[in-house]
């Protein structure tokens, strides 16, 4: 059964599978990067757009002649050159169209071609194109032996190469695509300062990118929008070829009159669509993530013009779009990954300072063939008009031999020493032409023609005027697109970014109202809406309980302190809602399991706390060096196993009060505590045995407070606890009567668990 199974056509070769899929994926993966994804260094372009391209000039759609359909140009693009689906051809052609989308556009499109807002283009079969001048540009030398060609697809017709490429198109428009393994991210550039960058590394081959910045200040998107990114970092993007840039939307501040504004965004950034960017900012609107905003209105026209309306005449217009940056595509982040193929074959990451080399190149090798070309020609027509010249001199002759001889060709090539290609020249000569052989128009154009052979020549044998040529034409160029027309006035600026206070930011970001914090026994946290005083509803799993609350609000940054001795801090708009028990603090910072929380608080600013470790040792820290940016917190109080922070107290007070798990309890004054960004502390208590229980600050004047288990106030002056003053470090003595037995300061009522006391 199994024979029957093998083909009997032809023989069967075994291939291990991973050979089979290495091989045809390596060919997948070298199509995708070599003929679809990647653009040539010299021209810029990849496959697609450049087939599009000379499609269009084998339609004659120069930027002069009439529009034609584009489902026209599809059909030749698809039916000679690129035997893809005709969609995505279209889409190729739309994008070179849209002056929002390319900095110079190559196609110039009549009709729906999709705009800002992100609206598809309408069907090929109703739009229409022509080339712009631009693409003119890059075609001019086309058909002067400039590039190579080679067989398309079915070797039916032939497609350039690359093409002649005049116009630095590589980095005056960009290229986006995505190959396997790898990418390319280029944006679009001003190309007066790339000329300007050429002309000078003209003169100075081995110039670095970095001296190239002189001139190419940074990307030049055809939205416009401000780069806010620091000269070194665009410096060090360009001369590796790869990093990123910072473009924020243009926007002003629109008096409305009795000291109301408005603020009026006119420019955004590239590749955003502005539709959505409007959906986005509507939907931060109604999800209260924009407290400074009370509307967001599109009343865009041919120009953008999105208005943002602040809640309050009072709030700082630059605090609202900071806030706005943030949360929208208003801010965006442009990669720079300049990929391409060197020499239309090698993949690889180039420098600004590489791009252009790469493209003057080109420019030179296309004057040389050119010029050759060109010579050529020029040879040929003086062998032609030295034809002419003898036969105007012996014209009677010259009729005679074609009128009487049946081959007059060898005749009159032997009769007058004539080659081939005089004889031919003569022979199909119209008569009417007979007129304008007149010997001073021969002798004219042969002079001049014998001086541009000259100078051809001289061109060919000398690389300095050959350069000097090139120079010449990237001088064109910079003119006809420099900085004072209207397609090349830079359109994106530099600037940056203003410094405001983190904490005005992020509040800016959150709409402020109040909350209560809950936290449990078991480490759970939640936010319960509003003030709530009266914690008795509040419900908690069966084997938990209350262990911390307290107000704040959904600005407020909450302080955690843990037995390891770190600071961790919670944004109170991020805590989990009321219903329910919440969830675990674990989930928002980095707490190792045999760990657990001290003390959970609002951040005040300004406070100093008092924290101790079990075996008695603590300091002073300032509240605002406790603030930590990440999960893993900041370690304050240095402590190491079996040791573990154990006490937390707000300093609030002369005296300290200090009690051990012995009973014992010792008062002495707070500047005998040392204050410290981090460390071990020094000894606050001493213990024959056992460690810290708990440690309270408090004015003499007011004397001692503790609160029982059923809520009362007991309170000891400093006359009656004179039996417990002492130093720091001393062992101290059994506490007072009626104190809890516990060994706290404080309770939380109904929970038997320390307080917090604020």
């Amino acid at each position: 059964m199994g024979k029957e199974l093998i083909p009997s056509a032809g023989p069967v070769e075994e291939i291990a599978l991973r050979d089979a899929l290495e091989e045809r994926y390596l060919a997948y993966a070298l199509s995708t990067i070599m003929h679809r994804a990647l653009p040539d260094a010299r021209d810029g372009l990849k496959p697609v757009h450049r087939r599009l391209l000379y499609a269009m000039q084998q339609l004659r759609l120069d930027p002069e002649a009439a529009f034609k359909k584009c489902a026209r140009v599809v059909g030749d693009v698809i039916g000679k050159f690129h035997p893809h689906g005709d969609q995505s051809v279209y889409d190729a052609l739309v994008r070179l169209a849209q002056d929002f989308a390319q900095r110079y556009p190559l196609v110039d499109g009549q009709g729906n071609f999709g705009n800002v807002d992100g609206d598809n283009p309408a069907a090929m079969r109703y739009t229409e194109a022509r080339l712009t001048e631009v693409a003119w540009l890059l075609i001019d030398g086309i058909d002067e032996d400039a590039i190579d060609f080679r067989p398309t697809y079915d070797g039916s017709e032939s497609e350039p190469v690359v093409l002649p490429g005049a116009f630095p198109n590589l980095l005056a428009n960009g290229s986006q695509g995505i190959a396997v393994g790898m990418a390319t991210a280029i944006p679009p550039h001003n190309t007066a300062e790339l000329c300007d960058a050429a002309l000078f590394l003209i003169d100075n081959p081995n110039a670095r990118s970095k001296t190239l910045l002189k001139y190419v200040q940074g990307p030049d998107f055809p939205t416009g929008g401000i780069i806010v990114d620091d000269r070194e970092a665009i410096a060090e993007a360009y001369a590796t070829g790869r990093g990123s840039f910072r473009v924020r939307a243009r926007w002003h501040k629109e008096d409305t009159g009795r000291g109301t504004y408005l603020i009026v965004i006119t420019e955004v950034p590239w590749m955003v669509q502005k539709g959505r960017l409007v959906e986005k900012l509507a939907d931060l609107l109604n999800e209260r993530k924009l407290p400074l905003v009370a509307d967001v209105r599109d009343e865009s026209a041919e120009d953008i013009r999105l208005v943002i309306e602040p809640r309050s005449r009072t709030a700082d217009p630059a605090l609202v779009m900071e806030s706005l940056f943030r949360l929208s595509e208003l801010e965006s982040r442009i990669s720079l990954n300049m990929n391409v193929l060197v020499k239309g074959r090698i993949p690889k990451v180039i420098s600004l300072a590489e791009a252009l080399t790469e493209w003057l190149g080109h420019r030179r090798d296309v004057l040389v063939r050119r010029s050759k070309h060109r010579l050529a020609k020029i040879e040929h027509r003086l062998e032609v008009l030295g034809g002419y010249l003898i036969a105007y001199l012996n014209l009677d002759e010259v009729i005679r031999i074609i009128r009487t001889e049946d081959e007059p060709k060898p005749v009159l090539m032997k009769t007058f020493k004539l080659s081939e290609v005089q004889a031919d020249a003569i022979l199909n000569m119209r008569l009417r032409n007979l007129r304008k052989l007149e010997e001073m128009e021969i002798r004219t154009e042969d002079k001049d023609l014998r001086a541009e052979r000259s100078e051809l020549k001289k061109l060919l044998n000398s690389e300095t005027d050959q350069w000097k040529t090139v120079a010449g034409e990237i001088k064109t160029i910079r003119d006809k697109f420099g900085p004072k027309t209207a397609l090349g006035k830079r359109r994106s600026t530099f600037a940056e970014a203003p410094q405001h206070d983190e904490a005005a930011i992020e509040e800016a970001m959150v709409e402020r109202e109040p909350i209560t914090v809950v936290v449990s026994e078991k480490g759970w946290i939640r936010a319960l809406k509003g003030t709530v005083t009266d914690l008795s509803g509040v419900a908690f799993k069966s084997d938990d309980g209350l262990k911390f609350a307290f107000p704040a609000e959904t600005t407020s940054k909450i302080l955690v302190f843990a037995t390891n001795g770190r600071f961790y801090t919670l944004d109170g708009a991020k805590l989990p809602g009321g219903r329910g028990h919440g969830e675990p603090v674990r989930l928002f910072i980095d707490l190792e399991q045999d760990h657990d929380l001290v003390a959970v608080f609002r951040h005040q600013g300004g406070r100093k706390f008092l924290v101790a470790s079990a075996q008695g040792r603590g300091f002073l820290v300032a509240e605002d060096e406790c603030l930590g940016n990440t999960r893993k917190g900041k370690q304050v109080l240095n402590v190491k196993s079996p040791d573990a922070a154990r006490a937390f107290a707000v300093a609030d007070g002369d005296l300290v009060a200090a009690i051990g798990e012995n009973r014992k309890m010792v008062i002495f004054p707070l500047d005998q505590v040392p204050e410290l960004g981090r460390g071990r502390g020094v000894r606050l208590q001493r213990y024959k045995d056992g460690s810290l229980s708990d440690i309270t600050t408090f004015n003499g004047a007011d004397g001692l407070t503790w609160i029982d288990s059923a809520g009362r106030n007991f309170t000891l002056s400093l006359k009656e606890l004179a039996a417990w003053r002492g130093s720091r470090s001393d062992a101290g003595r059994v506490r007072p009567d009626r104190f809890l037995t516990n060994n706290k300061f404080g309770v939380l009522p109904g929970s038997g668990k320390a307080a917090e006391k604020d």
